[in-house]
């Protein structure tokens, strides 16, 4: 879903809404009508009609169904010898006048299948100069509307004074989109919709990747900074008309929206107030900056900062972490205060125990964050680090070398430790950072950004690390790929899958963490139960605590595993079954294999062996960490080698599997993905490399004069 804008809060007001359908919406590139598309807009229409809203349409479309029909007609009676001559371009008024009648029939058709009413308006600009016309028109569609009826406009090209419709632009209105700008003004309408085949005004042409979507525009900065097409100086189609209908509409007081036919519940968004297409509006000059421009400006600032960090020497680079170490032991006290009172308030709002556990900053913590910084500090620094040497040919030396990646955003919720993590990765691995924190973690993600950017020096610049304080900016980060170049989200499933599907920016994390501990049947089970105990109560919330615990099924009824499942309960863990277990057992039956509890919650299944085991991990599992308690060594190295997990884990808690206990000095997070980084992110999941190409005049020159050795040399 896009994210609401402000700036359309007059949306909730909107009764009369014209929309107007472009002949790009209503006709595929062949020419022939998109009945799917004119389907789905009759339906929406349909529903805001339900809703009460009163919709006048004004259709273009006319022309190019005239046309297409009429060729089709001029071939069919054509001669062999006849389609060999030159073939003359159809005539307008003509196709005008035949496609008027199947388009007005299709809308007809289709609107009376959904059990609405619909009729049609054919009117030309010299019509408008009669006062009693505008008169009488007003009260035509008054009473339709009072009816429930959708008034459908056209402009009657068939007889328009015009010698070629769409390229003459005398008289009170052109073309459909000036008369649905004429209509706004004159119907008192509350809100135009143009519906292009695109999604908006660009600050160029849509196709170009530098073109960005302009989300209100404003005539006094859009006007002259828009770079325009070949075809029109709005780019594509008719943008232009679309531009100056809408420019000429919202100055007399009508809202304008611009935006694409083509893409599901269009309508509904724009009347959701959601942030789509481009807003026209009489004070939009007087608004405040749009946020678009804030993030993009808080990105680029981020990138440079990050060139600048890169430019500094291994010490210095050191010493501000160090010094970030110090600052967050100096506010202990106001970091713990920013803290608890985020943690009052979420209890206060009824948020889930397992939340308030994430956001909660227990004693202790800011020593252990500091601790983690200092030995991320004191790391070998991984910036340039030189990979690879070889000789290509003589005296032409190639190093690949390590480097950053260059802006990270990274959208998290409820835990502020995760941001002392992530801006110290950040500044040890040399990138430049965005920071979007859950509301539930306001004040303390808030103090800590400030302690953390205070230890920055003025030579780097705190903007390196940004912090985006509110929800709306999410959409418009999501839309930088040209300057953000990774997205990593901490949360829930369901915040992922929403990350994942909005950007074209590479996302790097995991959805769920549902990890398993298989318990062998030649385990030592005094051993399974100090694991299988520690992996659930030690951090129940986190997202490699065990959800699912997995028994050989040898091990039922016996006192061993009695004895682990009381010590379970005994902690306040609630055991559910699935289905084979339950029926030994009679623990509830889980609702589901894969679940992730995140809270002092399991489900205890049985198995037949240690591949059922891993068959089951790959079927219901996320693959985050999956743990194997045996003293079976073939047992082991088959559940090592088996199963598909970003971390596996032998006689071992999952709890293990965290960057900072592998020894990565702190984590990004854990990806389950299987490009680029996998497991704990530490700070090498935060570098891509480059190529460094050291000779001494040699150019190709087809070859002819270079004899390659590719000879590997030793680092330097």
């Amino acid at each position: 879903m896009a994210s609401a804008d402000p700036n359309r809060s007059f949306i909730k007001d909107v009764k009369r809404i014209i929309i107007k359908v472009g002949t790009a919406v209503i006709t595929r590139n062949d020419g022939r009508l998109a009945l799917g598309r004119i389907g789905s807009l009759c339906e929406q229409v349909k529903d805001l009609n339900a809703q009460g809203y009163e919709v006048i349409m004004v259709t273009s479309g006319a022309v190019g169904v005239g046309r297409q029909r009429l060729r089709y007609r001029k071939l069919v009676n054509s001669s062999f010898a006849d389609l060999q001559k030159p073939q003359m371009e159809l005539d307008g008024k003509a196709c005008a006048a035949v496609g008027q009648s199947g388009l007005m029939a299709l809308y007809d058709m289709l609107f009376t299948q959904l059990d609405v009413s619909s009729s049609q308006l054919l009117v030309t600009d010299s019509v408008f100069d009669n006062s009693n016309f505008r008169e009488r028109l007003r009260e035509t569609v008054e009473s339709l509307l009072e009816l429930r009826v959708i008034p459908i406009f056209n402009e009657n090209d068939a007889i328009s004074t015009r010698k070629a419709p769409y390229e003459d632009s005398s008289g009170i209105f052109w073309d459909n989109d000036s008369l649905a700008g004429l209509l706004a003004l004159e119907l008192k309408a509350d809100v135009l919709v143009l519906l292009s085949d695109v999604d908006g005004l660009y600050s160029g042409p849509p196709s170009e990747p530098s073109s960005k979507l302009i989300h209100t525009y404003i005539k006094e900065k859009h006007y002259h900074e828009i770079t325009f097409g070949d075809k029109s100086r709005v780019g594509r189609g008719g943008m232009t008309a679309k531009v100056q209908a809408a420019v000429w509409a919202s100055t007399g007081g009508v809202p304008v929206v611009i935006t694409s036919g083509c893409a599901s519940q269009s309508l509904v968004k724009v009347l959701r107030g959601e942030k789509i297409g481009t807003l026209f509006h009489k004070n939009a000059s007087s608004w405040e900056p749009s946020k678009d421009a804030s993030v993009r400006e808080m990105a680029v600032a981020a990138r440079d900062c990050s060139r600048r960090l890169q430019n500094l020497s291994s010490e210095e680079r050191k010493k501000i972490l160090l010094d970030v170490a110090d600052a967050l032991e100096a506010n202990e006290d106001l970091i713990r205060s920013e803290n608890e009172a985020d943690v009052a308030a979420a209890h206060e709002a009824g948020y889930e125990s397992a939340l308030v556990a994430r956001l909660t900053l227990k004693p202790g913590k800011i020593a252990s964050l500091a601790k983690s910084v200092r030995t991320l500090a004191n790391m070998e620094d991984p910036i340039n680090e030189i990979l690879k040497r070889t000789e290509v040919a003589d005296g032409l030396v190639l190093e690949k070398t390590s480097c950053p990646l260059g802006v990270l955003l990274i959208i998290f919720e409820s835990r502020p430790d995760a941001l002392v993590q992530i801006a110290s990765l950040a500044i040890r691995s040399g990138n430049g950072l965005l920071l979007k924190g859950g509301k539930e973690a306001m004040r303390s993600n808030a103090i800590l950004h400030k302690v953390i950017t205070n230890a920055i020096p003025d030579n780097v610049g705190e903007k390196l690390i940004g912090l985006i304080t509110t929800r709306d900016e999410i959409a418009d980060l999501l839309k930088l790929d040209d300057v953000i170049d990774l997205v990593i989200p901490r949360g829930s499933n369901k915040l992922v899958a929403q990350i994942k599907a909005s950007t074209k920016i590479p996302v790097l994390g995991h959805a769920d963490g549902v990890c398993h501990v298989y318990i062998d049947k030649s385990a030592d089970m005094d051993m399974a139960k100090r694991i299988v105990v520690d992996a659930k109560i030690d951090y129940p919330a986190a997202c490699n605590a065990m959800e699912t615990l997995l028994v050989h099924k040898d091990l039922m009824k016996t006192p061993e595993l009695d004895d682990i499942l009381v010590a379970l309960k005994t902690a306040g863990v609630n055991l559910y079954c699935g289905p084979v277990a339950r029926k030994i057992l009679g623990y509830p039956k889980a609702d589901s294999l894969h679940l992730e509890y995140s809270s002092m919650a399991c489900t205890v299944e049985i198995v037949d062996d240690v591949q059922s085991a891993i068959d089951h991990i790959h079927r219901y599992g996320s693959a985050h960490t999956d743990c194997v308690v045996t003293t079976d060594d073939t047992v082991a190295e088959t559940f090592l080698r088996q199963v598909d997990s970003a971390a596996v884990l032998y006689n071992a808690s999952t709890r293990f599997s965290d960057g900072a206990r592998f020894g990565l000095g702190a984590e990004v997070g854990i990806s389950t993905g299987r490009i680029h980084a996998r497991g704990p992110v530490g700070v090498e999941g935060l570098l891509t490399t480059r190529w460094l190409l050291r000779g001494k005049g040699q150019i190709v020159n087809g070859d002819k004069d270079v004899v390659y050795t590719h000879k590997s040399l030793p680092l330097q």
